[in-house]
């Protein structure tokens, strides 16, 4: 079992989450499928790191462990030196939303809230008062460009605007990492450039991001490259 404190200010030193042999099976009638065999990963404070994979090969159910939307079933997985490993469902959800911020490729917006309103989401079980929360989502909306869009719902806007609204509600809560998944899958050339700029931004502004991704002009946006085949990680240098 890995041990480790985080007393100290997290940096480009210190790692901020950790895989340890974590493995994830699944019982299917009277076999077992293994899914994800033995994953180490390292991730430090501002990092920029993609995950690829072909289809099968445990892309989604290590984007499931990364954002503690399920458990493994052996090994140890530290965030922010905190182990989740074996938390239960109620524990589960409050690291996700007290230290990770969702892309998704789908958007995932409430189509009857506005710009802010969506923003605002994280923020509700974050302790923020009404009026922290409403001026942290404008401010938020300006910084995606969307200063001119706050008032508006999903339907009224394109693509590319609803993942900007996605993006800032997955700074609401000020998250340790930050876990896209195909950012741009649902996007037109133009429209994806433009949320991979944001990206781009958000990481030299020291921001940690994962990006799950089966497109290689993305992955060579991040600093590393995890590849999985078969359920084992390999990682890829890059010059």
């Amino acid at each position: 079992m890995i041990e480790y404190n985080d007393t100290l200010e997290f940096g480009a030193d210190k790692p901020i989450l950790i895989m340890d042999k974590l493995c994830k099976n699944y019982q299917l009638g009277s076999t077992e499928l293994r899914v994800l065999r033995e994953i180490d990963l390292t991730i430090h404070s501002g990092e920029y790191v993609a995950i690829m994979g072909p289809s099968g090969s445990g892309k989604s159910t290590l984007l499931n462990m990364i954002g503690c939307l399920d458990r493994p079933s052996s090994g140890d997985y530290l965030l922010g030196g905190q182990s989740v490993a074996q938390l239960d469902d109620d524990e589960l959800s409050n690291i996700r939303g007290a230290r990770i911020g969702f892309i998704f490729q789908s958007f995932n917006l409430i189509a009857q809230l506005n710009v802010i309103e969506n923003i605002e989401i994280p923020m509700y079980y974050q302790a923020y008062s009404k009026q922290q929360s409403t001026n942290r989502a404008r401010e938020l909306a300006s910084l995606v460009g969307l200063a001119d869009r706050m008032n508006h719902r999903p339907a009224e806007l394109s693509g590319g605007q609803q993942q900007r609204v996605a993006i800032a509600r997955a700074l609401g809560n000020d998250p340790l990492i930050i876990l896209a998944d195909e950012p741009t899958g649902n996007l037109d050339s133009t429209s994806g450039a433009d949320i991979l700029a944001i990206l781009d931004r958000l990481h030299s502004e020291g921001k940690t991001l994962i990006v799950v991704t089966h497109d290689e002009h993305i992955a060579t946006k991040a600093e590393r490259i995890i590849r999985l085949f078969d359920g084992r990680s390999q990682e890829e240098s890059k010059c």
